[in-house]
């Protein structure tokens, strides 16, 4: 069943192009599209983004259509330019297309309202940030609850210990952000996409700002909450060794989908990304 979001009873879309059926394909698929046969959890429907007009016009997105497993991990990778960070933006709803359609389960994201959209964001979706975006005058246990807190709701005890005693923050719930190191700020970001237990959880170079071992640490949580949580989880990312702990990397080129690999290595994904030179 729909999620019904911000009071109003959702409407599915049936009067236009459905949304696609992976264990069922007519034809081949394309570079994209899932392998396995399972429900989309997320995806694009020929989604293209324009900015600017005339001599201006830049595509970020020219018809880009795929589809992300539940309980999967994928990475999308891509050159500087490539669309992966918008292709991100739009899939979350921080962002709008120019034509085409995003979902997430089976809600089209442009059937939404500002109301509707913000509470699919805050509800159904995680995030996971490169700069953390903390509220530096909280705790680290209210900048994890906070999600949960704006709607009113407490959460689950149980599994918030859980999820905190699984990224090592017991004994740091008291700290504000400052006094954290960026690894432990980051594992707080991590904390909070998943107190929620949302539908999927997009992460935004989220290693970008670790150093190695910091940063492996947090993959490696990612990574587990996918395993034994069952958590969907994208992220881009430019690292191939962050990459290696995703299921399933898509890679983007000029705006659209040019490949795609499963059970990735640092090595197979760095060879393919030596292709772009």
């Amino acid at each position: 069943m729909p999620r019904n979001f911000g009071g109003a009873r959702h409407e599915r879309v049936t009067d236009q192009t459905p949304l696609p059926e992976p264990n069922a394909p007519a034809q081949p698929p394309p570079p994209g599209a899932p392998t396995a046969t399972a429900k989309a959890a997320a995806g694009a429907i020929d989604a293209t983004k324009i900015y600017g007009r005339g001599e201006n016009e830049v595509r970020a997105l020219d018809g880009v259509s795929v589809t992300f497993e539940h309980t999967k991990y994928t990475a999308i990778m891509g050159p500087s330019g490539s669309g992966k960070s918008t292709l991100m933006h739009c899939l979350a709803g921080l962002d709008s297309l120019t034509s085409g359609a995003v979902f997430i389960g089976d809600t089209y994201l442009a059937k939404l309202n500002d109301k509707q959209l913000t509470e699919l964001r805050r509800t159904a979706v995680g995030f996971i940030f490169q700069a953390y975006n903390l509220v530096p005058t909280l705790t680290a246990e209210e900048n994890i609850r906070l999600p949960l807190m704006l709607g009113g709701t407490d959460g689950d005890r149980a599994w918030f210990d859980e999820v905190v005693g699984t990224v090592g923050l017991t004994d740091r719930l008291k700290h504000r952000p400052s006094e954290l190191s960026g690894g432990q700020q980051q594992r707080v970001a991590v904390a909070r996409a998943l107190n929620a237990r949302p539908d999927i959880v997009f992460a935004d170079e989220p290693t970008g700002n670790l150093d190695s071992r910091s940063g492996a640490e947090v993959l490696d949580f990612m990574r587990r909450a996918v395993r034994e949580y069952g958590q969907t989880i994208v992220m881009v990312t430019h690292d191939p060794v962050a990459a290696a702990y995703a299921d399933r990397v898509v890679f983007l080129n000029d705006g659209r989908i040019v490949d795609e690999m499963l059970d990735p290595t640092a090595d197979t994904v760095l060879d393919r990304l030596k292709r772009f030179d």
